[in-house]
């Protein structure tokens, strides 16, 4: 039964995806992490005006299964494994990725290399950070609404609750601070999708 939930889960995922990119050979799959109002979708946004990745957001699809999201522990291990079995099949088509979700724990990051390594694709971490009063300022704007391509609800106490959570990336990964100039970030990965 809860095979079957996760194939209809994926389904209504697949769904709700826009037009797909070009495939690729080794197509890359780049994780981005990091806490609530920390720039992650934003970051994302402009990381995708530079390559024509397809962008999943971890907030867009859990309100294409959810529609009154909670954010809950229930709700998440629901989306998760939906989502690492939408990037898989996505992978095996060659079709490059970002994903933007908090991805805090080195445990909910595993089933992502796993997911690399069967799909034959190239795995590149970032972790998006701000300092806290940039952060908060950010958050406050979230619940006024100031950035209408803003889906996510988390607040500054999400985000409170959260940062005790975060565990650092084991592995080689980018650390971008989006309070300053992110070009030069975006460079540098654009240039590792291409080594």
């Amino acid at each position: 039964m809860a095979d079957n939930k996760l194939k209809e889960d994926v389904e209504s995922l697949t769904r709700s995806l826009s037009s797909l990119p070009s495939p690729q050979i080794e197509p890359p799959l780049i994780v981005v992490s990091g806490l609530p109002g920390t720039g992650k979708s934003f970051f994302c946004r402009k990381l995708a005006d530079r390559l024509d990745y397809l962008v999943l957001s971890s907030d867009s699809l859990r309100q294409t299964l959810f529609l009154q999201p909670k954010y809950d522990d229930n709700e998440n291990k629901q989306l998760f494994p939906a989502c690492h079995a939408l990037i898989e099949e996505l992978l095996k088509m060659g079709i490059p990725i970002i994903f933007d979700a908090t991805n805090l724990l080195e445990r909910h990051r595993e089933p992502l290399y796993h997911v690399c390594d069967k799909a034959g694709a190239k795995l590149i971490l970032v972790s998006i950070e701000a300092p806290p009063e940039v952060v908060e300022e950010r958050l406050l704007g979230r619940e006024r609404g100031i950035d209408l391509e803003d889906k996510s609800r988390a607040g500054w106490e999400v985000h409170q609750r959260m940062k005790f959570r975060k565990e650092k990336i084991p592995r080689n990964h980018f650390v971008v601070d989006t309070s300053r100039d992110i070009n030069v970030a975006i460079d540098k990965i654009v240039r590792a999708t291409r080594k």
